[in-house]
């Protein structure tokens, strides 16, 4: 992006800045991870059976498996595909169960360490910045994304107001990002958060990519222009700021938050079950060393009370939250935690499905959307249905690309058109709000 029209003396006083930055090494040489995932495979299987389903469900839990798809072992059931990350030690074991007991499966990645050292998802070597300015077809750390966060509040105060709404387990700032233009007192809002969970880089990517065509885009899109002469957008690129640095520093596998447990050893909520809407029913647990621990309260982990509290205070202008995920190249909306039809169920519906319609329009990949529930599985305490429970009408969760080939570790070459379709979609949901949708 070029940095979007700022004076000669600006872009003169920014150049030592972008030097310095070409000069700091990334976090603790993330690509390598200490060679942790050497021998790892990635395993897809569909259990024909239930009687398979059960038997998977007691090897997973007895290897400590990663599930990758669904995300909780209790969601393995007959016809289910799952996405198993398995450490070295036990891929053998597992593979040996798997011919035994005849179950169907397909080794998607054969060493995961080889896969990370090619540098699917990775930070690459090459500068972090085009020629022109930020470059928004890489993966960007924690750090670089505040700083940039920093830089557009600086340079583009017109559109852009950023500012925290708390701190993180680990004292972390919790930044937003206010976008749109100060036209008048009262504005409806859209909400959009991404990085809930670590692992999902496409979601930050994602949120910076909608800022930066935003910006690029206001004077000459006239539906842009009407988004943000309209609307104000609270744009949180990484809700789980601690769990993302982790994930570039430590685990390139972590999803949870970083919080500490009195208890256990293990580490970490799911801040997708910690939010007090059916908080720790299906879909969650009860286990603190469980990726889909929902935490010892609703509401416990500081970063998702943050957000909720601003949520609230807000609520009687905020009309939409969407939250961006991967993987699995769906568009969901409430419920998660039940199987029931929202009340608003048409003008949703028809937002969703004009959106899917969108994105496949660009490149003709294919979105499947429907209830949360029935469309990827039953989850409670999410934030989804959090929002929409307390009063916000429009909530979608999207899961970003793709189906598994790459799972988590989607490429970077893949960034720029996952974005472009994504933003025709988000856009899509957007004008469908101002101008049909109460």
């Amino acid at each position: 992006m070029k940095f979007l029209g700022k004076p000669r003396s600006q872009r003169a006083a920014f150049l030592p800045l972008c030097l310095l930055f070409l000069k700091i090494l990334h976090p603790g040489h993330s690509h390598l991870y200490s060679s942790r995932y050497a021998g790892d495979k990635v395993i897809r299987l569909i259990p024909g059976t239930e009687e398979e389903a059960y038997a998977l469900k007691k090897i997973y839990q007895q290897l400590k498996v990663d599930l990758w798809q669904p995300s909780s072992i209790s969601q393995v059931s007959e016809g289910t595909v799952t996405d198993v990350h398995i450490p070295h030690n036990g891929s053998q074991v597992l593979l040996a169960f798997l011919q035994e007991t005849n179950i169907q499966y397909k080794i998607l990645m054969e060493d995961l360490q080889k896969v990370l050292e090619k540098g699917s998802s990775l930070p690459t070597q090459r500068s972090r910045r085009s020629v022109s300015g930020y470059n928004y077809e890489v993966y960007h750390s924690l750090e670089e994304i505040q700083n940039w966060m920093h830089h557009l509040n600086k340079t583009h105060s017109g559109l852009i107001h950023m500012f925290s709404i708390g701190k993180s387990y680990e004292g972390r700032s919790l930044f937003v990002l206010k976008l749109g233009r100060r036209s008048r007192a009262y504005k409806r809002a859209v909400w959009i958060d991404c990085g809930i969970h670590a692992r999902e880089w496409i979601g930050p990517a994602f949120c910076q990519w909608f800022v930066k065509e935003a910006l690029l885009t206001y004077r000459s899109d006239p539906t842009m222009r009407k988004m943000l002469n309209h609307l104000y957008f609270y744009i949180m690129p990484v809700f789980n700021v601690d769990g993302y640095h982790f994930s570039w520093t430590n685990d390139r596998f972590w999803r949870k938050t970083r919080s500490r447990n009195s208890r256990f050893r293990c580490r970490g909520v799911d801040a997708n079950r910690n939010w007090r809407v059916k908080w720790c029913d299906e879909g969650a647990s009860m286990h603190p060393c469980d990726d889909t621990y929902c935490g010892p309260f609703p509401e416990s982990e500081p970063e998702v009370k943050a957000v909720a509290n601003f949520l609230r205070k807000h609520k009687k202008h905020i009309r939409a939250y969407l939250s961006f995920h991967a993987y699995a190249q769906m568009l969901l909306y409430p419920y998660s935690y039940k199987y029931a039809t929202i009340p608003n169920f048409s003008c949703v519906e028809s937002a969703a499905h004009k959106a899917v319609n969108a994105l496949q329009s660009v490149y003709g990949v294919q979105y499947r959307y429907g209830p949360a529930s029935s469309t990827l599985y039953v989850s409670s305490g999410n934030s989804m249905d959090w929002a929409y429970k307390n009063g916000i009408p429009y909530t979608f969760a999207f899961e970003l690309r793709d189906t598994g080939h790459f799972g988590f570790l989607l490429p970077e070459m893949l960034i720029k058109p996952t974005c472009t379709e994504t933003m025709l979609a988000v856009k899509n949901i957007t004008m469908h709000l101002l101008k049909k949708c109460p």
